[in-house]
């Protein structure tokens, strides 16, 4: 009988709580609505949009192009709340796999980070024509419907940096750095010795390939010969091959400068100068457009000076003269202005030779 009492009184406390708190307007009810449209407020400012990308064989940490433009989508899932991720290749051979994966893991816009990539994103968009691409560093002669091409105008950074070496350089001697010769090189390396000339006409020039975007101790060692053969200002387009050149620049007491994106903070009492290309600046552009539902499918797009899509770095104040600054300004609104043309390539360099004598 008593058994019978007890599991009655249980049975009416539990049912007389579950009233309460279903029926009782009070605090603990007044929080949970809150948390509820907190959650639903929280949800709705979120995207559902997902961003991969694609590195090339330099990785993720080239402390150079590909993080650059990791760095723009990183600030891309900070502004818009767009969930973003990579894919790192070590190897020419991973591009495909990488990009597939990206699209297994439904992606609205995957980026192919590097030239060396246009076979693969073009094979990969013929393949998913509903999939959304973009390729940095890379124009087709026909550009696909789903696929942007983006290009910027590195001789113009590579023009006023050259510029800068050709008026500092104390022994008339400078070099220059390139990863594997290809277009996207080419900009950087004609674009540099046209400033060093137009600066220092009497200025001699080194130059040398790496045939590589990943050895770094490749890269010192070219970098260790040319500052023995007398250049006291060495200019890298390598990227990962770089982090070599700008270490033998610490070790030699010499100057080095970095590219695509500001390296000061990788020798601050070495680096003179950097070549900045805006790669993060472009993958934001793109996802902000992606966003708004105006993705530019079929179309290529150039980043100059007269956007901030390239330039030199805003540290450059730290080791080169305020008269010198002064000078590359006037030269940049020249450049602006159509009043000089700068060279990208073997052909467009010695025509700029020939009328620059």
């Amino acid at each position: 009988m008593k058994k019978k009492i007890l599991s009655l009184i249980l049975i009416l406390s539990l049912v007389f709580t579950a009233f309460v708190g279903c029926s009782t307007p009070g605090a603990d009810n007044t929080d949970n609505e809150n948390n509820e449209k907190e959650n639903e407020s929280s949800e709705g400012s979120k995207s559902n949009l997902k961003i991969g990308m694609v590195t090339d064989t330099g990785g993720v940490s080239d402390a150079s192009f590909n993080q650059s433009a990791w760095e723009g989508l990183e600030k891309v899932e900070e502004d818009f709340g767009i969930k973003v991720s990579y894919k790192e290749s070590s190897k020419d051979s991973d591009y495909a796999p990488n990009l597939e994966t990206l699209l297994d893991e439904e992606n609205e816009l995957i980026f192919g980070v590097g030239y060396k990539m246009a076979d693969a994103i073009a094979e990969e968009s013929k393949k998913n024509p509903d999939q959304k691409y973009a390729i940095i560093d890379f124009a087709y002669e026909e550009t696909p419907e789903n696929v942007v091409g983006v290009l910027f105008k590195a001789e113009q950074s590579s023009f006023l940096v050259g510029y800068i070496a050709g008026k500092m350089t104390e022994t008339n001697k400078v070099g220059f750095i390139g990863g594997i010769k290809g277009a996207a090189i080419d900009s950087f390396d004609y674009g540099y010795a046209a400033g060093v000339k137009y600066a220092n006409k009497e200025a001699e020039l080194l130059n040398q390939y790496a045939e590589s975007f990943t050895d770094a101790a490749k890269g010192k060692a070219i970098a260790n010969s040319m500052y023995q053969d007398g250049a006291d200002i060495v200019f890298h387009a390598a990227g990962g091959v770089g982090d070599g050149v700008i270490e033998a620049a610490k070790e030699q007491d010499k100057w080095v400068i970095g590219v695509d994106r500001d390296q000061s903070d990788l020798a601050p009492e070495n680096v003179l100068t950097s070549a900045m290309k805006r790669v993060d600046q472009a993958m934001y552009n793109l996802a902000e457009a992606l966003k708004n539902d105006n993705y530019p499918g079929g179309e290529t797009i150039s980043y100059g000076l007269e956007d901030g899509g390239v330039g030199i770095a805003p540290t450059s104040d730290k080791n080169v003269s305020e008269e010198i600054l002064k000078e590359v300004e006037d030269i940049k609104q020249k450049i602006i202005d159509g009043e000089i043309e700068i060279p990208y390539n073997e052909e467009t360099y010695k025509k700029w030779e020939e009328e620059n004598k």
